[in-house]
């Protein structure tokens, strides 16, 4: 529950922020998408420092780097707090992104290595609540912190947490490296950086009047370029900073690639749906607050059958099916309109917090199966960076596709109607399915010893 911090802080942050864009864009006069450049900022800033945490985490032992990186993150949440304009925000966000890279691989490694295989379903359901917390008080925490004050206190929030995680942590977190670390392979972090940031700033882009369309593809072919670079210097290699062997681990292959599409609408329903219910629905940020909690009550109250369940049909068939009906409830925010039944829509919700926790916490569990110990750092690193990559993906797909689909209306993204919002999530619903797909070709009797 300590290592799982973490998960809070983020969860909290990131359901909060997404009840108060309205507000932080009317205050410091900016277009309400323009504040997907503070989102994808943390995100991208994850993608970007994640390569290098377990290398980290090896060189200097787990404890340090999960108390420095919470120290990192509550500290650039107080600077955003204070922040005047957007550009602070995302210089600062960059910062929170620098901790959030180190907090949620390490915590989960600390998990990994202290664990036996046989408990640790019920390990990762129990790591997953304080996050399943964080999302259920988000929204509702945001839209009154919004409404009976002011939005700056959406980040100084996470202080008083930190603080707590970092104390409790000294206490009581284990400490564990190797005898022996690796240099750090700066040639494969560099390239890996690039290709990375290519790719999400170029996605992010994509839609836009920002920059011309040929700044757009140059951005992301060099992103590209630069991600094969790595891939032909890696090859066959275990001393650089992500070994790409990784991926020859079936289930850790298919969980990581193959989840991407459903992380992608995991990932974005926190920002969009509060979203769609202020901006689309006209709802106030305490009811759109209300309302988008349902989402995380459904995730956090599926969590105590969660062991059970697994033991009973084992990982495939729960993923299977938390994918698919991830994207049929994904797809579902589409049909909301200012006449649909509020008790449905939060049903609607409710039923997505299931499905979504159902297929996570199956996919984020046997996704480990079969890793050997010497490489478990380095797998959490990226697993965690994949995670955080498909999100910020799914937060650049949603908002282009809501600047798409407001031009063909005819007005501008800062002008956003009801009937914008459909298409974003009928796609990205769609494309989920993707997913299950991917799973078909989990075996069957994958992640049995962690039953």
């Amino acid at each position: 529950m300590i290592v799982a911090v973490p998960m809070f802080l983020q969860s909290l942050d990131t359901s909060i922020l997404g009840t108060a864009l309205q507000s932080i864009a009317t205050s410091l006069d900016v277009e309400i998408l323009h504040l997907n450049f503070a989102i994808t900022a943390y995100l991208l800033s994850l993608a970007l420092f994640l390569p290098a945490s377990g290398w980290l985490t090896d060189r200097f032992g787990t404890r340090r780097v999960f108390c420095s990186a919470v120290a990192i993150f509550s500290l650039a949440s107080a600077l955003c707090g204070v922040a005047t304009s957007i550009t602070q925000i995302v210089l600062f966000r960059v910062l929170q992104g620098l901790g959030g890279a180190m907090m949620v691989p390490v915590g989960r490694l600390i998990l990994l290595r202290s664990i036996p295989a046989a408990q640790l379903v019920a390990a990762m359901v129990w790591f997953t609540v304080p996050g399943a917390i964080g999302r259920v008080i988000g929204p509702l925490l945001g839209g009154l912190i919004v409404t009976m004050g002011s939005w700056r206190w959406i980040f100084l929030l996470n202080i008083p947490f930190g603080v707590l995680g970092i104390l409790l942590s000294l206490k009581f977190v284990p400490d564990s490296r190797p005898e022996k670390s690796e240099r750090f392979d700066m040639t494969g972090f560099i390239l890996m950086a690039i290709g990375l940031s290519g790719i999400v700033c170029g996605l992010e882009t994509v839609g836009r009047n920002f920059v011309p369309v040929n700044v757009t593809i140059g951005i992301t072919a060099i992103g590209v370029l630069a991600m094969i670079a790595y891939g032909l210097y890696s090859r066959g290699r275990l001393d650089v900073i992500i070994p790409l062997k990784i991926f020859g681990y079936k289930a850790f292959c298919i969980t990581t690639i193959g989840g991407m599409p459903l992380r992608l609408a995991v990932g974005s329903a926190p920002i969009f749906v509060p979203l769609l219910l202020q901006v689309g629905l006209g709802l106030t940020p305490v009811q759109s607050g209300l309302m988008s909690a349902w989402l995380s009550v459904g995730a956090f109250g599926v969590r105590p059958i969660m062991d059970r369940a697994i033991r009973k049909f084992g990982f495939k068939p729960i993923m299977m099916l938390g994918a698919a009906m991830t994207g049929a409830t994904f797809a579902c925010y589409g049909l909301f309109r200012p006449t649909t039944s509020i008790g449905l829509m939060c049903f609607v919700l409710f039923a997505a917090g299931i499905v979504n926790s159902l297929a996570m916490i199956t996919m984020n569990t046997v996704g480990y199966s079969g890793i050997p110990k010497t490489l478990m750092s380095k797998a959490t690193a990226l697993s965690t960076m994949m995670q955080q990559t498909s999100i910020s993906f799914g937060v650049a797909v949603c908002a282009s596709c809501l600047t798409i689909t407001a031009q063909v209306h005819g007005h501008g993204a800062d002008h956003l109607v009801i009937d914008d919002f459909p298409m974003t999530f009928f796609v990205v619903g769609t494309f989920t399915l993707l997913s299950v797909v991917a799973f078909a070709g989990l075996p069957k009797e994958e992640g049995q010893e962690l039953r």
